[in-house]
C-alpha cells in the first residue's frame, strides 16, 4: 500500500517485521537492514536542522510506535552515538515492559522534582543506550510536557547526546505529542497496516500541520514479511 499525502517520497521499500519484540543479533537480517534505512532517512532529515532530537508518534494506541522508537532508539546506538531513547507517555508508557527495566521512578518524577535525572535514568540498557522511563503516571501529563522543568532538562540533556527519541502518545487520542513541537525536529509517524486508516492518516498530518511542526517520515508495520513482494510491504518516505 503506498501513501501519497503530500512532498516526494524515496524510492525505496523498507521491511519491517511486526516482531513485537527488540532488535538483536538473533533479528533477521532484512529487519535489521530496514531499520537501518530508516535510520539513515532520518539522519538525513536531521543534517537539515540544529537538533537532533525527534518523536516518535502514531495516531492511535496499538499501532507499535514503541517498538518502532525502541528499534530505532538500537539501530541509532549501534552507530557508536550516545543515544537517549525517553519515554514521554506518560498515560500508557511501555517502553519499560519492552527493555524490561524498572519505572517506579522516572521523568514524571524528574518533573516533579522529586528525584534527579542521574537517580533514574537507566544508563547503558545496551551499548551507547541510555534510557528515561516515564516514571509515575502523573494526573497532569499534559502540563507536565509543557513545564519550564522539563524544557530546561531536555536542553541540558541535548549537550550530552548525540540523539534524543521520544516515545510519544498516539496524536489521534491525546495532543500531548504536539507540546513538544518547539524540542523536536519533527514527527517519524508509525502506522500498521489494516489498522490505520488514510482518514487517520490525514488527520494526524492536519494536526501536525496545525501545530506547526513537521514529519520526518513514516514507518508502516503489520505485514507478513512473505508479502514483501505482493505490494503489501512496509515503506519509508521522506518528506521535504
Amino acid at each position: 500500500m503506498k501513501i501519497k499525502l503530500f512532498g516526494k517520497e524515496k524510492n525505496k521499500k523498507n521491511t519491517i517485521e511486526k516482531s513485537g519484540g527488540t532488535l538483536s543479533d538473533k533479528s533477521k537480517f532484512a529487519i535489521v537492514e530496514s531499520y537501518k534505512s530508516a535510520r539513515t532517512n532520518i539522519m538525513f532529515s536531521l543534517s537539515a536542522v540544529d537538533k537532533k532530537i525527534f518523536a516518535v508518534t502514531s495516531h492511535s494506541k496499538g499501532e507499535g510506535k514503541s517498538t518502532v522508537s525502541a528499534n530505532l532508539a538500537i539501530s541509532f546506538s549501534k552507530m557508536e552515538k550516545r543515544v537517549l531513547l525517553i519515554d514521554c507517555d506518560l498515560r500508557r508508557p511501555n517502553i519499560h515492559n519492552i527493555f524490561k527495566i524498572d519505572n517506579s521512578s522516572g521523568l514524571s518524577n524528574i518533573i516533579g522534582k522529586m528525584v534527579s535525572f542521574e537517580d533514574t535514568v537507566k544508563r547503558d540498557v545496551l551499548n551507547n543506550l541510555d534510557i528515561l522511563p516515564s516514571g509515575t503516571i502523573p494526573p497532569n501529563p499534559s502540563e507536565l510536557m509543557c513545564s519550564a522543568t522539563f524544557i530546561e532538562l531536555i536542553d541540558k540533556l541535548s549537550e550530552e547526546y548525540d540523539y534524543i527519541i521520544f516515545d510519544t502518545p498516539p496524536i489521534g487520542v491525546v495532543a500531548d505529542a504536539l507540546l513538544l513541537k518547539d524540542l523536536i525536529a519533527g514527527f517519524v509517524v508509525v502506522v500498521r497496516e489494516r489498522s490505520t486508516t488514510h482518514g487517520d492518516l490525514q488527520k494526524l498530518l492536519d494536526s501536525v500541520k496545525l501545530a506547526d511542526s513537521k514529519v520526518l517520515g513514516l514507518i508502516e508495520v503489520g505485514c507478513e514479511l512473505s508479502q514483501k513482494r505482493n505490494k503489501k510491504g512496509y515503506y519509508y518516505y521522506q518528506y521535504y
